[in-house]
């Protein structure tokens, strides 16, 4: 298994967009107890439900249900842990964002503590977001969307090519600069850094 679709219990998916196909393009469908309960709602199968249960509604005999109970991690975490251990290389992470917003934050930082381990893709209804890996990335037809550099909580050095405002070896940081809202003019766009953390932000 290389490749895995996880639901966290964020802000509840366009669950329309979860066809047969898209389904079945995955080696496995996880998801923590919260999200499992909408899932199982509106018919869709999982083959694993990870976390303490403390949300879970009612169980599916034909889904394999993992407890663990620590308080130490989120139940994110836990599934990026078993992801890990399944030898998965990447992740698509629907519903973490929306809700609670502390909740979003505690999934940013966790999936900057698994990035080595694992390639992690959020997606919510606006953004697919990101850690860039290897301090650079090539983004292909993006032209017209809205591009956004968010430091975490500092990247430095940073060069782009094809955005609206380019930075030239620049460094943002919270404190006193963050890059967001910037636009693609063209097909392709390139961002390189030489150190620190840079979440991406692409308009879906």
């Amino acid at each position: 298994m290389t490749k895995a679709l996880l639901f966290l219990n964020g802000e509840t998916p366009d669950l329309s967009q979860f066809t047969h196909e898209f389904l079945d393009s995955f080696s496995c469908i996880v998801a923590t107890d919260g999200a499992y309960n909408y899932l199982k709602n509106n018919s869709i199968s999982v083959d694993c439900v990870i976390g303490d249960f403390d949300s879970l509604q009612d169980k599916n005999t034909e889904t394999e249900f993992i407890y663990i109970s620590e308080q130490d991690t989120t139940d994110f975490e836990k599934a990026l842990h078993f992801l890990v251990s399944k030898n998965i290389k990447n992740v698509s992470v629907f519903g973490a964002s929306g809700k609670e917003q502390d909740h979003f934050l505690g999934n940013l930082s966790a999936a900057l503590k698994f990035q080595s381990k694992i390639k992690i893709d959020f997606y919510d209804a606006h953004h697919q977001y990101f850690f860039i890996e290897d301090y650079n990335i090539e983004l292909n037809n993006v032209f017209g969307k809205k591009i956004s550099l968010y430091p975490f909580p500092e990247a430095v050095g940073i060069t782009t090519i094809g955005l609206e405002f380019p930075l030239k070896n620049e460094t943002l940081n919270l404190q006193n600069r963050i890059g967001i809202r910037n636009k693609a003019i063209e097909k392709t766009a390139s961002i390189s850094y030489k150190s620190g953390n840079l979440l991406l932000f692409i308009e879906r």
